[in-house]
């Protein structure tokens, strides 16, 4: 009975190791149960592998030893006096050859050298060795990379990046919740969490972790008093922050030295080595019990060395696997319905290989992409959000940014809806709006008086300063320089967030079961059509949106910018009162009057000029030069003398100009604005619409006419498609027979619980002859009062002598109903 059980297992442990390897090398969504080796490189992490596998696999040592978790099936086999060991092939799981110690850590070390050449290290795919021997226990075990604890400081920026990229790599394969993480902690004082504070962040009441202490040998001669000892044998619920595996931790040491046979290894054989650690679990026993001056406890011993951890980990890990069974089974199931639908898609897709369908399928796409790609700009919520929409700041990282003469840009989130992900329509209006409000905030950039005097020049028939023409040169340059860069900048926005269009049609395409798998070449043609239907529509709007900037840069139309005129006479009028006022000053109190200086108003001195000058100023309005208060044609007199005769930039010219270059700049710009949303609105999104299908089924058919295996290459499709074919068939053999596996097993448990209990049940009446029938209506029996029923979580038995008696238990997550005849 007990070598038919032992085959049963043996048999258990194949299946999911064969799972194991099927889910690494398909990526299929199961795992089988493993144990998960964490822990920082001191802490002695590698050793302890080779001595629960109870042979030394020579790759103990300091530093990174380790780039890519190994996997290690270990499958007892009495008969294997030395360990055999298989690589399974990173290629092909179903390929394992036999391979030596020294070729595998060979292949180990070479995998190590090219990773630490690569910009990431270290690599996530597992290196998976199959292992019998006679010493092996029947255990799954990951070891992973060791963790690093860096020093803090620049110069170890390269460290401080490899202990990141171990870190995620380790919490990513703590992510699988079938694996039992093995936490390694190498301290004498359970307050100081290394590796346990990177297992909490996923395990966080380490529910499905055992922690070991390792190094056990080195740490009991630093404890001073037998109270340290107690504590650290047994510490406080507290002090561990959870409800680990085991109730407490395990304590294992091993033996230094190597096994070889050159002058610098310790042990000739396996055989030592295993010996070795066998007697430094009797020695750290002495020790203890010397330190606590007192007998260890047979909990306490449960719990010390080597073998009591592989032994929990083994009967852990069966009981695991034994009640995974009922739940693999109908995940099998599921990956087998999904490979044959597979198989039969790509059979489909062999089988519509010719000229014909293949049009067919090509218009079909053509009518149907369109269809999407209208349904994205008017508005849709059927692409998710998370994957395809962009929020302002990426959109901006992605597409480009709206960047003024000043290099400065405006914060994202004074645009409305800048925090949400969008797509389609709605992320095409919102680059408008942004391009709106940038735009329509500019203010004209500044006006120095070197660019007035500059602007003025000479006239071909006078040589008199003519300031609404200098202010017409000013503002046309000044709005040119400005407004030119954002036409660039909105075209490079719209052909981003369009161009974007066609992977989420595709996508959508593919959501509804109509994605053209396997014809990524006429995929890319479509996708190149309409790239570049967009880049030359975008192009041909923007060269449009250039020729008004030109328009209305190059000639000034005082009708565009007259609507500012009312603030502009206020601003005139106001200017003429404070020349009346400052006239009228000098008039009375010539002798106190003060050049003005740059930039001032109220204090502007007229130029020095003859006295015959004024006096003809006067006498042309007909008004006595010694008059106090001056006409409105002296004014207009003196308004000339100071602009139009004098070169001298006073502040009132100053002001003129630059009033008048104001409401020039803002009437380009309102056109600007304008003018350049219209024309992309008309002249790139509505050619999208009108234009684009008849365009792009053109060119489908010319291609189609011209050339219809290259636009479809068919001979690679074929090829391409017979290759899938022959991987899907033997991935689909894999997981047929590790399903009819796996069933099979789950009868040999299901009939050996019910052989078992009702044996029990016959043992419990043969001592009770007397009673009829117990005098509840069912007994309640718990796991432990049942011998070699190890699924059970209960049972329910009803007992009438003479009767047929009922056994309900509970496997894993099914309930079973069997009945047996009960004896006597």
């Amino acid at each position: 009975m007990e070598e038919e059980t032992e085959n049963q297992f043996s048999t258990l442990y194949e299946a999911y190791n064969e799972l194991h390897v099927l889910a690494q090398g398909l990526k299929t969504p199961f795992d089988a149960p493993a144990v998960l080796v964490v822990g920082h490189q001191t802490d002695g992490k590698s050793a302890l592998v080779e001595a629960l596998m109870g042979f030394q696999f020579n790759h103990v040592g300091g530093g990174t030893k380790t780039r890519r978790p190994i996997t290690l099936h270990m499958s007892y086999d009495p008969q294997c006096e030395l360990p055999l060991c298989y690589l399974v092939s990173d290629d092909d799981p179903s390929v394992a050859p036999e391979k030596s110690l020294p070729e595998i850590q060979a292949y180990i070390e070479a995998e190590n050298m090219r990773l630490e050449c690569q910009s990431c290290q270290f690599s996530a795919k597992e290196i998976i060795i199959k292992v019998k021997y006679k010493y092996c226990p029947n255990l799954t075990i990951i070891d992973t990379p060791g963790l690093i604890a860096p020093a803090p400081g620049r110069k170890n920026h390269a460290l401080q990046n490899q202990a990141r990229a171990v870190e995620s790599l380790v919490r990513a394969k703590m992510q699988h919740k079938e694996f039992i993480i093995l936490c390694l902690e190498d301290c004498s004082d359970w307050s100081n969490a290394t590796t346990r504070r990177v297992v909490m962040q996923i395990d966080p009441e380490l529910s499905r972790t055992v922690i070991v202490s390792t190094k056990l040998d080195t740490k009991i001669p630093q404890f001073a008093r037998s109270s340290d000892v107690e504590v650290f044998l047994s510490p406080p619920k507290c002090t561990l922050d959870g409800f680990i595996l085991g109730d407490s931790p395990f304590f294992t040491s091993v033996p230094s030295g190597r096994v070889g046979l050159g002058h610098d290894s310790l042990y000739r054989s396996n055989e030592e080595f295993k010996q070795a650690i066998t007697s430094r679990e009797m020695e750290d026993f002495a020790s203890l019990e010397e330190k606590l001056g007192r007998k260890l406890s047979n909990q306490e011993r449960n719990r010390i060395g080597v073998s009591k951890l592989r032994l929990f980990l083994e009967e852990l890990l069966q009981k695991r696997y034994m009640d995974s069974v009922p739940l693999i089974i109908p995940l099998l199931e599921k990956e087998f319905c999904s490979t044959t639908r597979k198989l039969d898609e790509i059979n489909k897709e062999l089988s519509t290989l010719d000229e014909v369908k293949l049009k067919e399928k090509g218009r079909a796409f053509h009518d149907l992409f369109l269809t999407k790609l209208s349904l994205l700009l008017k508005g849709s919520v059927v692409a998710p959000p998370d994957k395809f929409g962009e929020t302002l700041l990426d959109e901006r990282i992605n597409g480009g940014a709206f960047v003024g003469i000043d290099g400065l840009q405006l914060p994202h989130k004074l645009i409305p809806n800048s925090g949400m992900r969008l797509y389609g329509g709605a992320q095409y209006h919102r680059a408008m709006a942004e391009f709106r409000f940038v735009v329509g905030g500019i203010k004209c950039p500044p006006i120095t008086r070197e660019e007035i005097v500059n602007a003025c020049g000479v006239e071909d028939i006078h040589d008199g300063a003519n300031y609404s023409r200098t202010a017409c040169v000013i503002a046309v340059a000044k709005a040119r320089d400005t407004f030119e860069p954002f036409l660039y900048q909105l075209g490079c926005r719209l052909l981003h967030i369009l161009k974007r269009l066609f992977p989420i049609s595709v996508h959508l395409l593919q959501k509804e079961g109509e994605y053209l798998s396997g014809h990524e070449v006429f995929l890319r043609r479509v996708a190149s059509a309409f790239n570049n239907f967009i880049e030359s529509t975008e192009k041909a709007s923007r060269e449009k949106c250039m020729e008004d900037l030109v328009s209305t840069t190059r000639y000034v139309t005082w009708s565009l910018h007259n609507k500012n005129r009312a603030g502009l006479r206020q601003f005139l009028d106001s200017f003429s009162g404070m020349e009346q006022s400052a006239m009228v000053v000098n008039s009375i109190a010539p002798s106190t009057s003060h050049e003005s200086s740059p930039g001032s108003v109220a204090t502007e001195k007229p130029d020095n000029k003859p006295r015959t000058d004024v006096k003809l100023s006067h006498l042309s309005s007909g008004v006595d030069s010694s008059s106090s208060v001056p006409t409105a044609e002296t004014r207009l007199a003196d308004l000339l003398d100071s602009t139009l005769w004098n070169r001298r930039l006073g502040p009132s010219s100053e002001r003129i100009v630059y009033a008048l270059v104001q409401q020039i700049f803002l009437g380009i710009r309102e056109y600007f604005l304008a003018s350049t949303e219209l024309k992309f609105n008309c002249f790139l999104l509505m050619p999208i619409v009108d234009k684009l299908p008849s365009l792009l089924r053109e060119d489908l058919e010319s291609a189609f006419t011209d050339d219809l295996d290259n636009v479809f290459d068919i001979s690679n499709i074929r090829h391409s498609l017979g290759q899938q074919k022959q991987d899907t068939e033997i991935e689909l053999r894999r997981i047929k027979r590790l399903k009819e596996k796996f069933k099979l097993i789950h009868e040999q448990l299901s009939s050996h619980q019910i052989i078992s209990t009702s044996k029990w049940v016959n043992m419990y009446l043969s001592r009770t002859p007397k009673k009829r029938w117990i005098s509840s209506d069912f007994l309640k029996l718990d796991q432990d009062m049942v011998p070699n029923v190890h699924p059970l979580r209960h049972l329910e038995v009803n007992l009438y002598v003479g009767k047929e008696v009922q056994v309900v238990g509970r496997v894993g997550e099914r309930d079973k109903l069997d009945s047996f005849p009960v004896k006597g």
